[in-house]
């Protein structure tokens, strides 16, 4: 998975909102003087979406239908015309 991927991924889940655990651990000497854990506490934590997550994802990934096709050539405007054509002949066909 590429960076822009990932960024891509991590900002979905930042608009979206999800969920995680939080883990707190304690830990004491013990008799030999070595770290030892005592307590871990657990706690699934909500993240709530988040407005500006949404805005950067839509601004940078999502183009509306009418910027995807001024930034098309005329080679892909001939294809998305040929195969609306054929989506409607389709739709038309199944009426009668």
């Amino acid at each position: 998975m590429g960076e822009e991927d990932k960024i891509k991924k991590a900002l979905l889940k930042k608009a979206l909102g999800y969920n995680a655990n939080e883990v707190v651990e304690e830990y004491t000497y013990n008799e030999d003087g070595e770290l030892k854990l005592s307590k871990k506490k657990i706690t699934k934590k909500h993240f709530s979406p988040d407005i500006a997550a949404v805005k950067v994802l839509l601004d940078k990934y999502y183009k509306t239908y009418e910027e995807e096709v001024l930034s098309m050539t005329d080679e892909k405007l001939l294809q998305e015309k040929k195969s609306l054509e054929q989506q409607l002949r389709e739709d038309n066909d199944g009426i009668e």
